[in-house]
């Protein structure tokens, strides 16, 4: 016995000291550089961390608990305060999460208010794939509605025209942290009995009338890709406040078991061989008896590991982001005669992802004349993801519906591109691109 005390104090010491010698380590190798013009580079996005988060991650990886684990309940646990939201899953990236949150909608707990194949899924013509990709894998029909100028969301006005009696769910994405027009969306789909999920993959803190977004429809879900609000490398999350939806959202996440037992553990229920389901017999081991066609779509426990150390920082990465994307809109505002600038949904606070910016028709220079400029001088830019996503080379020969003519959908396809605006950058980068963005457009010609 005492052996076995002596070992685990040996062990305590020096799992400290590994700790420690990890932070010195990280303080030391991660410390930021100074912006220079000539030299350094001006990303759209990127990971942001510091030594708390590697620390976090070695802390994980001694315990050699490689699924999802006690940071993971951590992560899911702090998530859920900050949301306000009773039911958070981590699952392996955002659009993981976009499948688990749909997918759910088709469960037979659900019963007559289940979608499925046939039905029409209400979207938005510009965006990312993974938006509305999972409609598509089941079967449904995507029914795109044109995008709002400058707000870069769906266009409301075309809303109620889209539903038709094959009408079941909207499916959004808050495009770059800019929020969707929530108050008439969640109205129109009261008043047709319509399922909402809210992609905030890019809008994690933003806020619509003071409430944050994802809280507002049936699902909202989330991503942890590198370029986002936090990161852990992969990893995604669906929260929702209702119980019967989580129930479906992590079963179809867990291989599609019916069994509700966290990882490492068994009969949670306490009735592990006495379940009858379907056409097994009574008392087939409930670890193995499957309700959905699921996935394996979990993270491990060292990607939750830096995830609880991310959370900790959010606050300040929002702030930075608003300040950072203040600081370009204030000086981009006399080039106003070029370029439409971003503006915020009315009612709305933005956690910033990006700013977009569209190059307005009859100037002297063109959006990839500007774009090509911006990366030969180390500026990172991006197009708005799929730009009118019925033009890409996948949606040939597929079902959709479309709602108008798409026209503003083709304007951000041509002429629409953003700029970074993530934490990692600091008043010197804003103003270099500002420097950049404005020697190019004097050189064009004559302000207008």
């Amino acid at each position: 016995m005492s052996s076995l005390k002596n070992l685990e104090s040996k062990s305590e010491v020096l799992r400290a000291e590994i700790l420690r010698l990890t932070a010195e380590y990280a303080s030391l190798v991660n410390s930021p550089g100074v912006f220079d013009a000539q030299r350094s580079p001006v990303p759209v996005s990127g990971r942001v961390y510091g030594a708390e988060e590697v620390v976090s991650l070695v802390d994980s990886a001694l315990d050699f608990w490689l699924t999802t684990g006690r940071f993971n309940e951590e992560f899911e646990r702090q998530l859920g305060g900050y949301l306000g939201c009773k039911h958070v899953r981590t699952v392996n990236s955002g659009s993981s999460a976009n499948l688990v949150a749909l997918a759910s909608l088709t469960s037979h707990l659900l019963k007559e208010r289940a979608i499925g194949a046939g039905d029409e899924v209400i979207t938005c013509a510009t965006g990312f794939p993974t938006t509305v990709n999972p409609i598509m894998l089941y079967g449904m029909v995507p029914v795109f509605v044109d995008v709002h100028v400058p707000t870069y969301n769906i266009d409301t006005s075309w809303l109620e025209e889209a539903v038709t009696d094959k009408t079941r769910a909207i499916m959004l994405a808050h495009t770059l942290g800019n929020p969707f027009d929530l108050s008439l969306v969640m109205e129109v789909a009261k008043r047709h009995d319509l399922f909402v999920i809210e992609d905030c993959c890019d809008a994690l803190g933003t806020r619509y009338n003071g409430q944050l977004v994802g809280t507002f429809g049936d699902i909202g879900t989330l991503s942890f890709y590198p370029a986002h609000h936090i990161t852990m490398g992969e990893g995604g999350a669906v929260f929702t406040n209702r119980a019967i939806l989580r129930r479906a959202m992590e079963s179809i996440r867990d291989w599609g078991r019916d069994c509700f037992c966290a990882p490492g553990k068994d009969n949670t229920c306490g009735r592990r061989f006495n379940w009858q389901l379907g056409g097994l017999p009574t008392g087939f081991d409930h670890k193995y008896t499957y309700s959905h066609l699921g996935f394996n779509l979990k993270i491990t426990d060292m990607q939750a590991a830096v995830g609880v150390a991310q959370l900790a920082r959010l606050d300040g990465f929002i702030e930075k982001r608003r300040h950072n994307a203040e600081r370009l809109l204030h000086g981009l505002t006399p080039f106003q005669e070029y370029f439409i600038l971003p503006e915020a949904t009315p009612g709305s606070e933005p956690s910033w992802f990006g700013l977009p910016l569209t190059v307005r028709d009859g100037v002297p220079f063109t959006r990839d004349e500007l774009v090509r400029h911006l990366n030969e001088r180390r500026i990172g830019t991006r197009f708005l993801f799929g730009g009118n996503l019925v033009h890409q080379p996948y949606m040939s020969g597929r079902k959709y519906r479309i709602v108008g003519d798409l026209g503003n959908a083709d304007i951000v396809m041509n002429r629409t591109f953003w700029i970074g605006v993530y934490p990692g950058l600091d008043n010197a980068h804003i103003d270099y691109m500002l420097e950049v963005i404005t020697d190019f457009v004097h050189d064009r010609g004559k302000m207008l």
